[in-house]
């Protein structure tokens, strides 16, 4: 039987997973609390015993579909893992030194390396004022036990005298999300705003600190008919190896889910150059669009990249509702053909509801997920917090401390 917080593993829909071995973890020091107990006492407790006593059932008790990602956590005692502060570096646009994250920082994309849980997050300067005002740059920022982050000085990704110039700057990079690919390498994308247009951008490393810019994804798609129309928000479909989320084609394509609004598809031959999927007047094809009366009913829009389980694609996603708060849900495509919605849930399974959820730049409060990680037999979600901060949930271990 199938318990309720078991982790969904990989199959061979539509590729076998490749076998990449976990990542190095740090050596176990006898006479010290297990990194599992100590990552335990960030979370509620009473949640945690609640939790462990569903590890027992086999069936749902919440009513949540067997396909679905969680019960997720809230880390409450760490939460916020991230707010802002006031590094400065030099930034390349201005010629002088910048407090790149001084007013807001949430966002998060998320992946496993060398035994850490890394972020990339978005960060806002003090340049403007209100949502989309600021300038926005990538940070980097690492953690041994998924909750507690060291961060790089300076920001990893941001405006430069480049070639992307015109279509990040002023406004900067925003939103990125985060996948490997089958070489060991990282696909970022995200926004590039230059407070006329959002154009959906994606850039590559090897190693998360340096990176090469690409440009916008739909650039030459259709004879580059998509460059100047507004697209956000890229989950790319893949599969988890290890604890690895690798980009993984399906009938000989990659796929990502992207949009803003409504979520529509797009394919790739290689990452960099995307095609969106068209309906039969040459637009965009909606796949998701957003429900009178639920979470989502103004807006829906990607969340952290898409993973192939045993029961399908599971795609977690933002969704605005009437009250303007966003919140997460979840829905199940077709591993042969993603266009194809098999599921969705009809109530949310995050929504703001802490202080540190309804208290920041945008009054309405957020949940923005955007960063996934499996790290120590669990998942770990990683969220904007009121466009502010940045927290952290995570399902329950698969095994108790002794």
């Amino acid at each position: 039987m199938r318990h309720l917080l078991d982790v969904p593993r990989p199959t061979a829909l539509p590729n076998p997973a490749i076998g990449r071995g976990d990542p190095a973890r740090r050596p176990y020091s006898p006479g010290r609390t297990s990194l599992r107990g100590r990552i335990a006492r960030h979370f509620n407790a009473g949640s945690v015993l609640v939790l462990l006593a569903l590890l027992r059932l086999s069936v749902p008790a919440s009513g949540a579909p067997a396909w679905e990602l969680g019960p997720f956590v809230r880390a409450d005692a760490a939460n916020p893992i991230l707010s802002p502060q006031n590094t400065t570096f030099d930034d390349p646009m201005q010629k002088k030194p910048v407090a790149w994250e001084q007013d807001n920082v949430f966002n998060p994309a998320a992946a496993v390396r060398d035994g850490e849980v890394c972020l990339l997050y978005r960060a806002e300067d003090h340049s403007g004022s209100g949502v989309g005002g600021h300038t926005s740059r990538v940070g980097l920022a690492e953690s041994r036990d998924g909750l507690h982050f060291t961060r790089r000085p300076t920001p990893v990704l941001f405006p430069a005298e480049d070639g992307q110039k015109a279509y990040d700057w002023p406004g900067g990079c925003e939103d990125p999300r985060l996948v490997e690919t089958d070489a060991g390498g990282y696909v970022l994308t995200y926004t590039e705003w230059n407070r006329q247009t959002a154009r959906l951008a994606v850039a590559t490393s090897t190693d998360l600190a340096h990176w090469v810019k690409h440009g916008p994804v739909f650039a030459n798609a259709d004879g580059g008919r998509f460059l100047d129309h507004w697209s956000k928000s890229g989950s790319i479909v893949t599969r988890l190896a290890g604890d690895h989320l690798v980009a993984t084609k399906i009938n000989g394509k990659y796929w990502m889910l992207w949009g803003e609004g409504m979520i529509c598809a797009a394919t790739s031959d290689d990452l960099i150059n995307w095609d969106p999927v068209l309906d039969a007047n040459g637009d965009p094809r909606p796949l998701l669009t957003p429900r009178p009366g639920h979470f989502d009913s103004t807006l829906v829009e990607p969340g952290p990249p898409a993973v192939i389980t045993d029961r399908g694609i599971v795609f977690l996603y933002n969704g605005k509702g009437d009250s303007g708060a966003y919140s997460a849900g979840q829905a199940l495509l077709d591993p042969h053909d993603p266009t194809h919605v098999l599921a969705r849930t009809d109530i949310y399974f995050l929504t703001p509801e802490r202080p540190y959820e309804r208290t920041g730049q945008y009054a309405a409060g957020t949940v923005f997920i955007e960063g996934l990680a499996h790290f120590h037999h669990r998942w770990w979600l990683y969220y904007g917090t009121a466009d502010s901060h940045v927290a952290v949930a995570a399902t329950p271990p698969q095994e108790v401390d002794r």
